[in-house]
């Protein structure tokens, strides 16, 4: 298993990427979107032979077509695991959690990198003044009901799963460093912590065609999908087979119960897309009373104001109608339910981003935030 677990600048993917290689050389996965896979793949066969883990560093590409290295101007520090028993039980742990609970996977890096540094670089990670240190081996697996693994000596082992479960908790990736005994003000010991969490709602209100078009962007991008619709004949998995579930009932008051309840946090994204004054001021009520991270509502502009007026009547406060977007979506002549999903997750990675959802070609600076 090759795995990022540094990146600097305009790197194309975050620590926690992975790719593995089989031992007849068949690949699952990406690291760099191409830039590195050919020379982590010949790493990895390397390391399959040799039985232990590698750190590779790639930076800046030079100017031979053929060299290895990052074109985009980036750099990053990929560990190379063999997955023999000790690791594998803790991987496959942590893989049956991504993307439906939090986990977090610890695993040993060693000091000295293989690869090309760029001038005046530093060898990543060298090791602190003093004798060589025994390397490190095994993985740690976290979640919240269980731990499994080890990484060398039991206090060690112990400050690793109380630091995984923390950076679980906070949704952090990246390295830690402890001494050859485990202490965490040492140095000599460097871990990589990779989590996993819960994945974000999409909660969309209005069993229409373009609440499909929808619901198959939202569970291509990862989300765990909601279509909620009042209506039984229309509101129906058949006509929503991406959606994880479908709920027959008021919207509101569907809304209301998963607010209660806790379900509805800064990462989830609500779409009304019913247009209709009886159900889009219900709920766009419990919506702003919601801890959720993007509201957005489907109509015209005179629709959205005719709600506007409605939700002021009824009390709602300028600066939490200013949560609503409305008519959501960006401007990119969307007109077909497809593309219109497009234009509406376009907006709410903008907006989740800090991104200015204009063009990159006509913006400097990072590509990658």
């Amino acid at each position: 298993m090759a795995i990022v677990v540094e990146t600097w600048s305009s790197a194309p993917r975050p620590p926690g990427a992975m790719m593995a290689v089989a031992d007849d050389g068949t690949v699952l996965g990406s690291l760099s979107g191409g830039c590195v896979e050919g020379a982590v793949h010949e790493l990895a066969l390397a390391c399959l032979d040799s039985g232990t883990s590698e750190i590779a560093h790639y930076g800046v590409s030079d100017d031979e077509a053929l060299s290895v290295g990052l074109a985009c101007g980036g750099r990053l520090d990929v560990l190379v695991v063999p997955v023999g028993d000790r690791v594998r039980t803790a991987l496959r742990s942590f893989l049956a959690c991504a993307g439906t609970a939090p986990a977090a996977l610890a695993l040993p890096v060693p000091f000295a990198a293989h690869g090309e540094l760029a001038d005046g670089d530093e060898a990543a990670g060298a090791p602190p003044d003093g004798p060589p240190v025994e390397p490190i081996e095994g993985a740690v697996f976290v979640s919240a009901q269980e731990q499994a693994g080890g990484v060398g000596p039991e206090r060690l082992t112990r400050h690793v799963i109380e630091d995984a479960r923390a950076m679980m908790r906070l949704g952090r990736t990246g390295i830690r460093e402890y001494d050859a005994t485990g202490r965490r003000l040492g140095a000599g010991t460097r871990i990589f912590v990779t989590t996993t969490a819960h994945p974000p709602r999409l909660v969309v209100f209005g069993a229409i065609d373009y609440a499909a078009a929808l619901t198959e962007m939202g569970r291509f991008l990862g989300y765990r999908v909601t279509v909620c619709d009042a209506r039984p004949i229309f509101a129906t998995q058949a006509r929503f087979p991406a959606a994880d579930e479908v709920v027959v009932a008021w919207p509101h008051r569907y809304l209301a119960q998963e607010r209660e309840g806790g379900r509805i946090d800064p990462s989830t994204v609500l779409a009304i897309l019913t247009h209709d004054l009886k159900f889009d001021v219900p709920v766009l009520e419990e919506a702003l009373r919601s801890r959720a991270g993007f509201i957005g509502a489907l109509g015209s502009r005179r629709t959205h104001e005719r709600r506007r007026a409605v939700l002021e009547e009824r009390g709602t406060a300028p600066d939490q109608l200013a949560r609503i977007s409305a008519p959501i979506g960006l401007d990119i002549g969307a007109q077909t339910p497809e593309a219109t999903a497009v234009s509406i997750f376009a907006e709410v990675l903008a907006r989740q981003s800090g991104a200015t959802g204009r063009p990159l070609s006509r913006l400097r600076g990072p590509i990658h935030r």
